[in-house]
């Protein structure tokens, strides 16, 4: 599914996937990093229907 352009321009944009991944283990909620098909950066999303993503405990568990 494609990122509508409005979606893209509200999140936070991150140059590579290992700056979102650090963003989202300091996260309260589970995230995981996607790469956008509008702007190629990395975004933070919390939906995971069909991901098949292993989430792991964040570290305040």
């Amino acid at each position: 599914m494609r990122t509508r352009l409005s979606v893209c321009r509200r999140k936070r944009r991150f140059a590579d996937r290992s700056a979102a991944i650090a963003a989202a283990a300091a996260a309260d909620v589970p995230l995981r990093p996607y790469r956008c098909d509008r702007c190629l950066r990395f975004h933070l999303t919390g939906r995971m229907k069909g991901k098949g993503w292993l989430l792991l405990p964040s570290p305040r568990d």
